[in-house]
């Protein structure tokens, strides 16, 4: 009983003093604000990154590419999917593959498969490859 009043005696004091030493209050010194028209770096960037410069990609865009670079061989046409021989390799609509012209290696997709011509497609030109057989 003796150590039960001890406890709470010392529990009550400890109480007490800890309400007559608050601390006191706490004043900012800025504000932080943030404007989105004054700042040019994006606030959802990592600190310290910048994004890379624009390449203008139109100097850079490379040769037209011509029909006859490639050969189709082969048309599927199937209730399953749509399949060409393309330059020896099987394709499918929406596929895409790299064509590769001296050192420089450019992007081509397969835009559509049709009775008797392929669709190919590269940034915003369109080659149209007639079906050939050897």
């Amino acid at each position: 009983m003796k150590r039960f009043l001890t406890i709470s005696v010392l529990a009550l004091l400890s109480l007490t003093y800890a309400q007559a030493d608050e601390a006191p209050a706490i004043q900012l010194k800025n504000k932080s604000s943030f404007n989105i028209e004054a700042s040019a770096r994006n606030p959802f960037w990592p600190i310290g990154w910048k994004p890379a410069a624009k390449v203008n990609t139109t100097q850079h865009a490379g040769p037209e590419i011509q029909a006859s670079t490639f050969l189709v061989s082969s048309i599927t046409l199937d209730n399953g999917g749509r399949f060409a021989i393309i330059n020896g390799k099987a394709m499918q609509a929406g596929q895409q593959f790299g064509l590769q012209i001296g050192t420089q290696t450019y992007q081509i997709t397969v835009k559509a498969i049709e009775d008797g011509r392929v669709i190919l497609g590269r940034r915003d030109e369109e080659i149209i490859v007639p079906l050939r057989r050897k």
